[in-house]
């Protein structure tokens, strides 16, 4: 273990969403308590639940000082509550942690570690899906190991709760204002800054399939995808149709580079 801690303790902002979370939220939180990395605070915005979520992150804030909570006015997405987490984050580096998935213990001790010895400003891990009720184990998702601006027009091939980017190097990158997709435009406009993301490809994520969070109509994945191309990343006509058919045939049939 000494080999992971050969780094200086950096403080990293965990920036985690909640809505409704109740059922999942304690685990997630439970996840970086048990990080081997400990320099960490953990930023939760709250999307204004109606269930018993806030209640429970106030046992969390009561118990660990690293715990902040904040809530929204009013209902926003995951987006404006990430955002809002970004905002009160003081770390060097932000990484991200959805409020259903789960990190292995050494997930920011590698990471970081990573990030310094490849001087990369953004990066990512493989991670593995999950069943709702952590029974089920299914596939790995394995990190490519550079993803560039034609690979993230194709597809994100980034999972949010793996992502972390360095902050002190990019100043505060927020997410944009769309109600689907914030983590993909936040990638994409990193990205257009450094080039690269940088993969990381061992398993220190855990990914929760929740059926609820399943879109099975098409048809509205690929308008949605249209103004995705063309309002945050700002393609033109051309480049957007370009763009959607490589993206329908890689995210909608599951066709994917050698290296995903």
């Amino acid at each position: 273990m000494k080999e992971l801690h050969d780094h200086p303790q950096s403080l990293v902002s965990v920036i985690t969403p909640t809505y409704n979370a109740v059922n999942f939220v304690s685990d997630t939180i439970d996840s970086v308590l048990s990080q081997t990395y400990q320099n960490w605070e953990m930023i939760i915005t709250d999307d204004c639940s109606t269930d018993d979520t806030w209640c429970l992150l106030e046992k969390f804030a009561q118990k660990d000082e690293r715990i902040k909570i904040y809530r929204l006015a009013k209902n926003g997405g995951p987006g404006l509550a990430r955002n809002n987490s970004i905002k009160e984050a003081s770390g060097e580096f932000i990484a991200f942690l959805d409020s259903d998935d789960l990190w292995l213990p050494q997930k920011l001790d590698k990471q970081i570690a990573f990030m310094k010895r490849r001087n990369s400003c953004l990066s990512f891990t493989s991670y593995q899906l999950i069943s709702e009720d952590k029974k089920e184990f299914h596939k790995i998702v394995v990190a490519k190991e550079t993803v560039d601006m034609h690979d993230m027009l194709k597809s994100n091939y980034i999972g949010c709760s793996t992502a972390m980017y360095n902050a002190r190097e990019l100043g505060k990158v927020y997410m944009p204002s769309i109600r689907k997709r914030q983590d993909y435009g936040l990638w994409i406009e990193i990205i257009k800054k450094v080039k690269l993301a940088h993969g990381l490809d061992e398993r220190l994520s855990l990914y929760r399939i929740r059926q609820q969070s399943v879109s099975s109509n098409k048809f509205k994945l690929i308008a949605y995808q249209w103004r995705f191309y063309k309002k945050v990343v700002g393609l033109n006509y051309v480049m957007t149709i370009r763009s959607l058919i490589y993206w329908f045939f890689y995210s909608v049939f599951g066709i994917k580079d050698k290296g995903r």
